[in-house]
């Protein structure tokens, strides 16, 4: 499937810990290591992160233990973000074993931009790095975008992997050169996400409290602003006094009656209609995402900025619910012929899910014709490429 290789890659993750970049990059490390004739290994510098108010620890995340299954070594540095340390300095400790774990790789590779700080440290060996990037914001990586531009004018940065166009443009914008930069769209495992048959779908329904006749809608995203979950509320409120038989399913870190933040929303958002409130189903992070998206019949994201090419959206449609989307990233080319794209406005947001899920039926066509383009063979075929010619230093074609 792909070009042989004995190609040795070390990935570096700031930690391991719920999000859609991670579950995307776990997914090509995996792919790669086990079919594309590669030997990955995995250096994450936390072994515990706290987000949205939850402590993940990296031997309970799912991308860990899935890595782990396939044989993909993992180390770490063994950093909890709830130490008092200065993320911007290493030990003495923390490089030897940095150094150890990249002395034997051929290339380097990095989850986003904000482990480069380790890779650019004077006591990591000197070896090819390519950046994964996934957002359309890079403005808001701090420091990072330092980092990254610091090894693109070193030499030692050969390749920048977007997963969209809107990435591609936004780093280019932010100083990065251009040459660097390589598009390779985002791609799920097709055996995991599809629709399911519907005596199936109704038990899952049925187990989780939804009614057979519900219109569902499911939400994936941690608490953040980014994600603008105070905005799916306003529009979650707007679309439940309009449609009796609405639901909604909030997934994600932090989306939990344990995180106060979102009982707060919650309680001002609905604290004079109970009844509403009855029918939002917050779930927190769910191992079982494809079941979520397949019992739904819309996804809705309602990010404010900084997404690139959501998979939820990808996901969810892929499992048959229609995705709508505000206009961020490359969303909007996402969900083309698929799903809809809405503005800021709440009220305007409820209406078009209850649209979307009118046309559930109709659409049914077109989110089967789409599946092969969001293959994740596909993507794993564009960053073996990109990866095989950064070693060999050659120049560096993605096909589209």
């Amino acid at each position: 499937m792909f070009e042989h290789s004995s190609l040795r890659v070390l990935s570096l993750y700031e930690g391991f810990f719920s999000g859609g970049a991670r579950v995307l990059h776990s997914t090509v490390v995996s792919g790669l290591h086990t079919h594309g004739h590669q030997q990955h290994s995995a250096l994450s510098i936390h072994d515990a992160v706290r987000r949205e108010t939850m402590l993940q620890r990296m031997q309970d995340d799912p991308r860990y233990r899935s890595l782990r299954s396939v044989g993909v070594r993992i180390s770490t540095l063994g950093r909890s973000t709830d130490d008092d340390h200065d993320p911007r300095t290493f030990t003495d400790a923390e490089m030897e074993i940095a150094a150890r774990e990249a002395t034997g790789v051929d290339v380097v590779m990095s989850l986003k931009e904000q482990p480069l700080r380790l890779a650019v440290h004077p006591g990591f060996p000197d070896r090819p790095v390519v950046a994964c990037l996934h957002r359309s914001d890079p403005e808001h990586s701090g420091a990072a975008l330092d980092d990254l531009k610091a090894a693109a004018d070193s030499g030692r940065l050969v390749a920048g992997i977007c997963c969209a166009e809107s990435t591609k443009e936004a780093y280019a914008a932010a100083g990065v050169p251009e040459h660097l930069l390589r598009v390779v769209p985002n791609g799920i495992d097709l055996t995991r996400y599809h629709p399911l048959r519907r005596v199936r779908r109704m038990a899952l329904r049925g187990a989780h409290g939804i009614p057979a006749d519900a219109t569902l809608v499911a939400y994936a995203a941690r608490y953040d602003a980014m994600k603008n979950p105070r905005l799916f509320l306003a529009a979650a409120r707007a679309f439940l006094e309009r449609e009796p038989a609405g639901h909604v399913m909030m997934c994600g870190a932090g989306m939990t009656t344990e995180n106060t933040g979102l009982v707060a929303d919650l309680e001002e958002t609905f604290g004079d209609r109970p009844d509403l409130l009855a029918r939002v189903h917050p779930q927190g992070v769910r191992r079982d995402m494809e079941n979520v998206f397949a019992m739904a019949d819309v996804v809705a994201l309602t990010s404010a900025f900084g997404e690139a090419a959501p998979l939820c959206l990808i996901e969810g449609a892929m499992s048959g619910a229609v995705p709508v989307t505000t206009p961020v990233g490359d969303s909007a080319r996402l969900v083309e012929r698929i799903g809809f794209v809405t503005s800021f406005d709440a009220e305007e947001i409820a209406e078009t899910w209850i649209e979307a899920a009118a046309r559930r039926g109709e659409l049914r066509g077109a989110l089967t014709a789409a599946r092969q383009r969001f293959s994740h063979v596909r993507m794993l075929s564009g960053y073996a490429q990109v990866l095989e010619q950064a070693f060999r230093g050659t120049g560096l074609q993605v096909a589209a």
